[in-house]
């Protein structure tokens, strides 16, 4: 069966394009070559710098002919009506067939689409792939309407089998296909024909050129590693580097150079930050000290000299570069070392968000939250909370973080610590940013894990103050990274704290902020109400607390239906709860990844105390556990049967059977046993809650299970001794108040 052969030969194609467009190309040529009829075996996609390349093997060399029954109209039917189906069939009427329907003789046709060459198909479908390319961006030139990410060159599309090869004869904007490539640009110039891909990728390997970017990639990572190991040194590990210089070069040639002993006492995060946005440079460190010494860099040609003039020409070049990182560096430390107020006080002009106030409000809205923040978490300290809060983000305003942006909070700890704070405050700088993704390291450090958190839920309880909540897949200021990262934050760490009050604290801030132009003592009022949940932490009894204070204040402000007390005290609780589930949701999402169910949360999330996350997931896990075994598997059927036996005589009686219980009335031993066994689970399960010892508590209600099978194979519950009825319909009460004590059995699916 035939192999198809296609390269498309261009101008230097972006790094950051390249494995995108072999894929694209792959997908939609064997996409158009399957709906054309055409099947094959295999498929693979290569990308150079100058070339994308698609192989397709056991391809068909026809597609095959395909015979479609069209049912037309009936034979009596008009004749304009029978033309109409004869021009849509393409065939005469002599060409039809009568048949018999329930409906009456009916014409039928048969039509007979022919197959047709693979070569033609090719030439169809790639024409169309390459006029309708998706690139990222493309450029036109010349006088031609074709559009490509760089001038298109030369197109190799060639069909070969055991006979031999032929090129498919196409054209796009007057460039014809052919069998001829081109090998290294510098190293093997001239055209050289191909027959099949194992010929072209030997030839091209010949020519200076590694086809396959993933080979580029181990070479250049083996060779610099070796490089360095024979140095007594090692490489800084850079996947995204690595990847985009193996798009960079078509024949890798691995060369380390020096660094300037003048800059080697810059951090290594700004020597490998410049050298890897500005020069594309790997970092190459001392294992022992930390400390970057070297750098690799990677050319796309071999040399005479062994690359002696390319790593001259470098290091000259990255010299000037590390001259301006060390210039900002000095600046920066001298402002650092005077205290950093001139940075703080820049903070001010610069807005954060054009509804939540600038960097410097928003620093100082995180300190007052840190500081509330500091008595949940074990080993923070408020003074060095708010100390911490205050300082972090300083660095935003230097030059050396204006010049690298991804270096804000690791450049902040150098300027912290130079500024005299403590180790512990000045990692807040660089800690308080994370985690930034599922897979970041979180905080451990009690000044950073408060920080941190003050940090994220500041900017959740922001945008939900001012409305801009994230919906469907738009989420511009990354709010359920921001969840995820208050859920890891709490999880990870270990941290009992009531979510509610603080995010009700910050809201009302926001909302204080958001009404700062209104009448003084309406402020004040929202004033109190913050300080009354700073206080009791319940947003309900400090707004009741407030009002009732106002009520015989003096030149007290207004607090009927439609005042600003009013419609914020209203706005916030809702507010709240909208935010709550969002993290609730993450929750889930984070939760199910580790094998829980959204069922099982959903269980936990109607008992008290749901905004504790770390009591939330405790319970959940236990809750996990224990419907896992057969006894909570089949503890669940059963209360759900006792629950849905209940449930029906009650609102069949219109009475609720919720006391008088008695064993005296018990009729059989299964009754007696169940008697027996609520009681000693009752006895269990509520210290254990109580104690939060939610494993115990689970496995209490799990024992159940016997006492309650055994009930419902003896007992029926419905007897004809109403007495006795109501005693089983208290008794079934029982169960189900026991069980909805550790978590509500009723959202547990299935």
């Amino acid at each position: 069966m035939p192999e198809l052969l296609i390269e498309l030969f261009s101008e230097e194609i972006p790094a950051r394009m390249q494995l995108r467009a072999a894929e694209d190309l792959k997908t939609r040529m064997t996409n158009g070559l399957v709906e054309a009829g055409l099947t094959y075996g295999g498929a693979a996609a290569f990308s150079t710098p100058r070339r994308l390349v698609l192989t397709i093997s056991d391809l068909l060399a026809e597609s095959p002919t395909l015979r479609e029954e069209r049912k037309g109209p009936r034979v009596d039917a008009p004749e304009k009506a029978i033309e109409g189906f004869l021009r849509g069939a393409g065939l005469t009427r002599d060409q039809l067939e009568e048949r018999d329907t329930p409906k009456g003789a009916v014409f039928f046709a048969t039509i007979e689409k022919p197959g047709r060459p693979a070569a033609e198909i090719v030439a169809e479908v790639l024409e169309d792939v390459i006029r309708n390319f998706p690139w990222p961006k493309s450029m036109r030139w010349g006088a031609g309407s074709l559009r490509w990410v760089r001038p298109l060159q030369s197109i190799l599309c060639i069909l070969g089998d055991e006979g031999g090869a032929q090129v498919v004869p196409m054209a796009v904007d007057g460039i014809a296909a052919g069998d001829s490539t081109e090998g290294h640009r510098f190293m093997a110039p001239g055209r050289f024909s191909v027959t099949s891909f194992d010929d072209y990728a030997a030839k091209l390997k010949r020519a200076y050129v590694q086809l396959n970017p993933a080979d580029r990639a181990e070479h250049i990572w083996a060779d610099a590693t070796n490089m360095a190991f024979a140095a007594g040194l090692e490489v800084v590990e850079d996947k995204g580097l690595l990847a985009e210089v193996a798009g960079l070069v078509e024949w890798p040639v691995v060369l380390m150079g020096d660094i300037d002993a003048e800059f080697l006492g810059l951090p290594a995060e700004v020597l490998q930050t410049s050298m890897r946005e500005h020069q594309k440079f790997f970092s190459v460190r001392d294992p022992k000290t930390g400390r970057i010494e070297k750098f690799v860099t990677v050319a796309n040609r071999e040399t005479a000299d062994h690359g002696a003039t390319i790593l001259a020409g470098n290091q000259k070049v990255l010299s000037a570069r590390l001259a301006d990182a060390k210039f900002f560096w000095e600046n920066d430390l001298r402002v650092a070392q005077a205290g950093m107020n001139d940075w703080l006080q820049a903070l001010d002009n610069v807005t954060f968000h054009n509804r939540l106030g600038t960097q410097g409000e928003r620093i100082a809205r995180i300190q007052t939250l840190a500081g509330e923040l500091a008595a949940r978490v074990p080993g923070a300290k408020a003074d060095q909370a708010q100390v911490a809060a205050g300082i972090a983000k300083a660095d935003l305003s230097s030059e050396m973080v204006y010049e690298f942006p991804e270096l804000q909070g690791i450049m902040g700890r150098y300027y912290v610590e130079k500024a005299g704070h403590p180790q512990a405050v000045a990692d807040v700088a660089r800690d308080h940013y994370a985690p930034l993704g599922p897979s970041d390291d979180v905080p451990t450090a009690p000044l950073s894990v408060t920080v941190a958190l003050a940090d994220k839920l500041d900017t959740l309880t922001g945008f939900w103050a001012i409305d801009e909540k994230p919906t469907g897949s738009k989420d511009p200021f990354a709010l359920r990274r921001a969840a995820l990262g208050v859920i890891r934050l709490v999880l990870e760490n270990d941290l009992r704290l009531s979510l509610d009050r603080f995010i009700d604290f910050q809201l009302l801030k926001h909302k204080i902020h958001l009404n700062a132009g209104a009448d003084k003592s309406e402020l004040s009022a929202l004033e109190d109400l913050l300080d009354e949940i700073a206080e009791h932490g319940v947003f309900g009894a400090a707004f009741r607390t407030v009002l009732d204070k106002l009520q015989d204040k003096d030149g007290a402000p207004d607090t009927g239906e439609g005042s600003l007390l009013r419609t914020v005290g209203d706005a916030v609780p809702d507010l709240s709860t909208d935010l709550l589930v969002f993290i609730h949701d993450r929750l889930k999402v984070y939760l199910r990844d580790q094998g829980i169910r959204h069922d099982i949360i959903d269980a936990c999330l109607a008992m008290p105390g749901s905004d504790d996350l770390a009591l939330l997931v405790k319970r959940a896990k236990a809750l996990n556990d224990v419907l896992a075994t057969e006894d909570g598997e089949n503890l669940i059927q059963g209360f759900k049967r006792a629950n849905n036996i209940l449930s029906q005589a009650e609102e069949a009686d219109g009475v609720e059977y919720s006391f008088g219980a008695d064993p005296k009335y018990a009729e059989t031993d299964s009754e007696r046993a169940l008697f027996s066994a609520l009681d000693s689970a009752e006895a269990a399960i509520a210290p254990a809650m109580t104690a939060e010892d939610f494993a115990t508590a689970m496995g209490a209600m799990a024992g159940l299970r016997p006492a309650i099978d055994g009930f419902f194979e003896d007992v029926k519950v419905n007897a004809d001794n109403q007495t006795v009825r109501r005693n089983r319909l208290n008794l079934l009460h029982r169960i189900r108040e026991t069980c909805l004590s550790v978590a509500d059995l009723t959202r547990i699916e299935g």
